[in-house]
């Protein structure tokens, strides 16, 4: 089992705003838009570097995606900026009928995604963004685990064509991943290989895998992990070739366990190869109020209850 250490810990969000600069520099028809947020969304060098390329819409999310369609037909690649809660629950309207019905070269960029938003409380913390999203055709869902992936995949997204949901968060979790990655889009990352169980993890829950998968080769259990960051288009292909060998599944997100990459996995398997599935998702509720660590403990979304997951779906496997 390869051994992932780190030696920093950073936000996903300013993977964003790095990416989002790098995206500006690279191409001048990168624009962004915001709704009152910069500072969250970690804009503020990208605003400073190209002025006239950025637009503050104030506290009107809906008006941001309308602006942000109309913007393509001129030509220009929009990334739209606020919490996640806000890029999608309030807005779905508007992205369904201004920006995926038309095929809209839209980057809906979220921010403060899923429990880890915190002490901002149930109403922050949407839980239900990627199966919104991955529902709408045609519209590519983005879910990277740390700083440097979310680096790339924004500068990935600014060169895809179509719309695109990326997805990422407010507190600070380890480094792990190249910097000089080439992140592509539907191509899931293997993490570690092993044939007892597959574990399919995504966003924050990535490096949760990884402890968990430590903690199972002390104890004899060879678990291959694997890193989903595009949820859609979803890289069934590796998702098979790994369930073929292994047999059992867990899939790890930072969501409901109705409608997001659980769901995902469970219909590929349904289809080519059913298989004893785990979920570690939040279930079927909303959240509360309290530290990002908390929450995930309490909702098990960590490391802990990957472990027992992964020994359930053994288990099962072998009855």
């Amino acid at each position: 089992m390869k051994k992932y250490t780190y030696t920093d810990k950073k936000d996903t969000r300013s993977g964003f705003g790095a990416g989002l600069l790098e995206a500006g520099k690279q191409n001048d028809q990168v624009v962004a838009l915001c709704a009152d947020l910069v500072g969250s969304l970690k804009m503020q060098d990208f605003i400073n570097a190209f002025p006239e390329r950025f637009f503050q819409v104030g506290i009107a999310e809906a008006n941001m995606m309308g602006i942000a369609a109309g913007l393509t037909i001129g030509g220009k690649i929009p990334f739209t900026g606020t919490f996640a809660n806000f890029s999608t629950g309030r807005v779905y309207d508007q992205i369904r009928q201004s920006i995926a019905y038309s095929d809209k070269n839209v980057k809906i960029c979220a921010s403060h995604a899923g429990l880890t938003l915190g002490e901002d409380g149930a109403t922050h913390q949407i839980l239900e963004d990627l199966g919104m999203m991955k529902m709408l055709p045609g519209m590519t869902v983005i879910n990277p685990c740390d700083y440097n992936q979310t680096k790339a995949a924004t500068i990935a997204i600014a060169k895809h064509h179509g719309p695109v949901y990326l997805r990422f968060g407010r507190p600070v979790v380890p480094i792990f991943t190249d910097p000089d990655q080439k992140f592509e889009i539907g191509k899931a990352w293997m993490v570690n290989e092993g044939k007892a169980v597959s574990i399919f993890a995504t966003g924050h829950l990535v490096w949760e895998a990884i402890l968990a998968g430590e903690q199972l080769a002390e104890e004899g259990i060879d678990a291959e992990i694997i890193n989903i960051h595009t949820i859609k288009p979803l890289d069934e292909e590796a998702i098979l070739a790994s369930v073929r060998k292994t047999g059992c599944v867990v899939t790890a997100e930072e969501h409901n366990r109705l409608g997001g990459l659980g769901d995902s996995v469970a219909q590929v398997l349904a289809k080519h190869y059913p298989a004893p599935q785990e979920y570690i998702a939040v279930n079927d509720s909303f959240g509360e109020s309290g530290t990002p660590e908390q929450l995930m403990t309490k909702y098990g979304l960590d490391s802990k209850h990957i472990v027992i997951a992964a020994k359930n779906a053994i288990a099962r496997k072998q009855k």
